[in-house]
Order: C-alpha cells, then sequence, then structure tokens
C-alpha cells in the first residue's frame, strides 16, 4: 500500500470545509499523484430511478448519467462490489466516456445498505490497477465514507 499517499489524503481532511472541498481535493491529489489515471471521480446513485448520475471528479468530460446494470459504475451499483477491470475493451456493455480508457477500479459506497456513490477510477495503461494500487485506493474509499457518511463534515 502507498501509505505515503494515505497519509496525504487524511492530511487534506479539514472538518472546517464543506464535503464537496474535501472530496474535491482528495479527488485532485489522486490525479495528479497516479499519472496513468485519467479520470476519477463519484457517480452518486439514484435508486429509485436505478441510474448514477455525475458528481465531483478530475480529468475529460464524463457521462453524466449511467443506468444501473450497464457498464462497470452501473454493475458495481448493482452488486454492491468493487469491480477490478484489467481491459475495459472486453467488459460486456462498457461505457467509453473516455476512448483512451482501458482499465478501471470501482468501489461502491454503500449507506444504510443501499448505493450511495461509486468511487470511478479510470486508467490510461492495461493491467494498470495491481494489488497495491487495489489496497491504497480501498484506503482511500475509506477516508472518503468517512467524509461522506460523517454528519459532523
Amino acid at each position: 500500500m502507498n501509505q505515503l499517499f494515505i497519509q496525504q489524503a487524511e492530511s487534506l481532511i479539514d472538518p472546517s470545509l464543506p464535503k464537496i472541498s474535501n472530496l474535491s481535493n482528495l479527488l485532485a491529489l489522486a490525479f495528479y499523484e497516479y499519472p496513468d489515471i485519467n479520470w476519477i471521480g463519484f457517480y452518486y446513485c439514484d435508486n429509485a430511478k436505478k441510474e448514477c448520475t455525475l458528481g465531483p471528479f478530475q480529468g475529460k468530460v464524463a457521462c453524466t448519467r449511467i443506468p444501473f446494470h450497464k457498464g462497470v459504475v452501473g454493475t458495481a451499483a448493482v452488486q454492491q462490489k468493487a469491480l477490478t477491470v484489467n481491459d475495459v475493451h472486453c467488459f460486456p456493455g462498457h461505457i467509453a466516456c473516455d476512448s483512451q480508457t482501458n482499465a478501471e477500479l470501482v468501489f461502491p459506497l454503500i449507506k444504510e445498505k443501499e448505493t450511495y456513490a461509486i468511487l470511478d477510477i479510470d486508467s490510461l495503461v492495461l493491467n494498470y490497477f495491481d494489488e497495491d494500487k487495489i489496497e491504497t485506493f480501498q484506503a482511500y474509499t475509506r477516508l472518503i465514507q468517512s467524509i461522506l457518511f460523517n454528519d459532523k463534515l
């Protein structure tokens, strides 16, 4: 695990700021710390409409709505589990918001048994997300959950 990255992320969290400020800084940190990441951001889940809508992100213009069951994000929203896709071009129903993306890692953020949001991380490099990066981004996701689900922030 990239402990230095996690420590940097922890140091950015400022309880006196709105959640969106903390989340935006965390996204910027990851985007610039990992140069092979071409997009990182959130999709908020509307469980009634069964769709994910674009939230804060770093990267190129993105798809604004992703239906549940569609693409990596929509699949993770339904399955409520992290997905690592080493080659997105082989993923059934992949949604190519950016044709340069080759690998994708997603983490659902679950609140009260419902998918609240999806952290979506895209890379230009096939097979980019090795065990070390997955472990690092699992810890990063826990930090994000501590911000999103903490009423004091």
